[in-house]
């Protein structure tokens, strides 16, 4: 199978899962790349529904054990025309737990053919200087790890010349899909001795959570815990002081320290 063209799809508020899915981008190495961003509200405007690319690569962060629910929206968007995929999951170094089996069963169901998929690691969300959570990562050993996917998988999918008769993509998770956890509704506050009103969090919220006036305000119910607007903080005027949430952090950090590394799958 000739891979001329390729599309990078990607959910990534804090820019892990894109950093991957652009590292597999690398190894498979076509000539022309196409990038489809949905992290923002109306993002992949402008990008026709139905995939025209030779192979999609499909990348979402993990939130609790699924990917995060206005992810799956987005990528509700697109329609697969049968066209092979390779999907990719990123978490905090806890576990991806029935993340990748629903995005795996979200791009079947949107008439992608999933062959390959992984699941990487990234620095947590709520991963801060005194929590400190998978820090620095996608790294480099990561980066290289995802490029020799994305090698592997080119090299696999040239050896073929038709995908029609692969058996279906087997990958960890379980049926039914766990519930998603229901976190409080306690998003960032903004520290206003620190804030300069600057507007950096306002572009980078995913779901419009936040609106500059006269002061930062924050839709509670529309807040997502991604924390990007934390961490693309130039001045760290925004932090997470919701009690319950730096408990979980602080657990975390003390049980999940030891690293993990990533776990790629195959149908072929």
């Amino acid at each position: 199978m000739n891979i001329r063209s390729l599309k990078l799809v990607y959910f990534s508020p804090t820019g892990t899962s894109r950093k991957i899915v652009e590292g597999i981008g690398r190894g498979i190495g076509a000539a022309r790349t196409v990038r489809c961003d949905l992290t923002l509200p109306g993002g992949g405007a402008g990008h026709p529904a139905k995939m025209q690319e030779d192979l999609i690569v499909i990348g979402a962060p993990v939130y609790a054990g699924r990917i995060p629910g206005v992810a799956a929206d987005r990528l509700l968007r697109l329609r697969g025309a049968n066209k092979p995929a390779v999907v990719i999951v990123v978490y905090g170094n806890r576990a991806y737990e029935d993340a990748l089996l629903e995005l795996n069963g979200l791009a079947r169901e949107r008439g992608f053919m999933p062959v390959a998929a992984g699941a990487f690691i990234g620095e947590h969300s709520y991963s801060d200087a005194e929590k400190p959570i998978a820090v620095g990562r996608p790294d480099g050993e990561d980066l290289l790890a995802a490029e020799n996917f994305g090698k592997t998988i080119r090299q696999r999918l040239d050896a073929i010349d038709r995908i029609d008769d692969l058996p279906a993509l087997q990958v960890p998770g379980n049926i039914p899909l766990n519930d998603r956890m229901v976190l409080p509704a306690a998003p960032p506050v903004t520290r206003e001795d620190l804030c300069t009103k600057c507007g950096n969090c306002v572009f980078l919220c995913p779901t419009a959570a936040i609106v500059l006036s006269e002061r930062l305000t924050t839709d509670a119910q529309a807040c997502i815990h991604c924390c990007a607007c934390v961490k693309g903080c130039p001045e760290m005027a925004r932090i997470m002081e919701d009690v319950s949430i730096r408990k979980i952090a602080q657990w975390l950090s003390t049980k999940f320290q030891q690293r993990k590394e990533p776990e790629t799958f195959f149908s072929f």
